[in-house]
């Protein structure tokens, strides 16, 4: 039988154009551009998220994808199996796969368990709160087989609550609009307290930042707080506590938490009333660099400071104020922090590698009057795994610099 005869009969065929490069997809690169496929009118009329079996320019077939005409990426590849089935099973042994990698990592069931095509699930990201699960659809795909991802998820990691984050960009630029529904189990009353680094973080599941938590940090969020026994500690775009709560399990002698959110600082306060360092901590609202900068006219001074901004260069049209923006934050930063104390700066832009964010930080530092040595590099932890082909699957940096006195 040809590889043609062993296909399903009736599922759609796309084809890419004869220079497209077949040779990357083959290797791992899990997407196709627009002007790389043949876009024909049986192509055009799929409905976003159709599946369909890719071929190359020599008709062979290179994998099952998903199709969606509306997007730049109008095809990710979900299996290289032309012939695989999208069902419950499909989804149960890919979860899985991610559940036994994250259970190795952590005691407790507080994790990202699906990061997108890194786990194998394009578009699809999944935060777990113990027996509660968070699922950004984020792809007309994943949208659209929602009711066997969910069962899947529950049958293969037993929580009883599964919310459906259907907000941000990401899924703007597929076509879907915005929804938030509690989609298996009851909807939670109260903030999700989360052991962390020592500390208690409470997550707003439904209300908050993106999933309510932001477990990406927790490498970086340790690193700080080994730099943090005894220390005024500065946590600027802290969230929910971020590095701050971090820092003071780590020891720190205080920690002021920034952030413009009242309802974010709100969370943090509980958290740290809760690990116990109700007494070391506070916050104030407002613009960060609003703050720093009268920080500085009032001439306070940190040991530690950490700003860990939005995503200032989300994608490459906003890379060159993206770089600005970054470039500002360590100028008004590093002149807070004490005579040899340590100035931690982060990127969650993807857009921005890590060489320019690195130079953007020091550029900032210099022209805040400071000098200093990079002592650590810190990235997402090992629950957001990177999908080597895939550059945008890489996207935090931490940037630790002592400074000069």
């Amino acid at each position: 039988m040809s590889e043609q005869e062993s296909l399903p009969r009736g599922r759609p065929v796309v084809r890419l154009k004869p220079k497209a490069e077949a040779r990357a997809i083959r290797h791992g690169f899990p997407w196709v551009y627009a002007d790389e496929l043949v876009t024909d009118r049986r192509t055009q009329a799929l409905v976003p998220g159709a599946l369909a079996v890719l071929e190359d320019g020599e008709r062979r077939p290179m994998g099952l994808v998903t199709v969606n005409p509306r997007s730049k990426i109008i095809a990710r590849m979900l299996d290289r199996d032309p012939a695989a089935e999208i069902t419950q099973p499909w989804f149960a042994e890919r979860l899985s796969r991610a559940l036994a990698h994250r259970a190795r990592l952590y005691p407790q069931p507080f994790y990202r368990l699906v990061h997108a095509e890194a786990d194998g699930l394009p578009g699809v990201v999944i935060d777990r709160f113990g027996d509660v699960a968070v699922v950004q659809p984020n792809a007309a795909w994943a949208e659209a087989h929602l009711a066997p991802l969910v069962a899947a998820l529950v049958a293969v990691t037993g929580v009883t609550t599964v919310i459906k984050n259907g907000s941000g960009r990401a899924r703007g630029l597929e076509g879907l609009e915005e929804e938030m529904a509690v989609v298996h189990g009851l909807a939670r009353s109260g903030p999700v307290p989360v052991p962390m680094n020592g500390a208690i973080y409470m997550a707003d599941l439904m209300g908050g930042q993106k999933t309510g938590l932001f477990f990406d940090q927790r490498e970086n969020h340790a690193f700080a707080a080994r730099l943090a026994h005894g220390a005024r500690v500065l946590d600027v775009f802290s969230h929910v506590g971020g590095f701050a709560l971090a820092a003071l399990a780590g020891g720190a002698e205080s920690a002021l938490a920034v952030d413009a959110s009242a309802a974010a600082l709100t969370l943090a306060g509980q958290g740290a009333k809760a690990s116990g360092f109700g007494d070391r901590f506070a916050t104030r609202q407002g613009d960060a660099f609003e703050v720093l900068e009268a920080l500085g006219a009032e001439g306070t001074r940190f040991d530690l400071v950490i700003c860990d901004p939005p995503a200032f260069a989300p994608a490459k049209p906003a890379l060159e104020a993206g770089l600005r923006a970054y470039e500002r934050i360590a100028r008004l930063a590093a002149p807070l922090v004490a005579p040899g104390g340590y100035l931690v700066l982060c990127s969650c832009s993807h857009a921005a590698d890590l060489l320019a964010f690195r130079n953007a930080s020091a550029r900032g530092i210099g022209r805040g009057g400071r000098r200093g040595q990079i002592v650590h590099t810190g990235f997402a932890g090992p629950d957001h795994p990177v999908l080597p082909q895939l550059a945008e699957s890489s996207y935090l940096k931490a940037l630790a610099f002592r400074l000069d006195g």
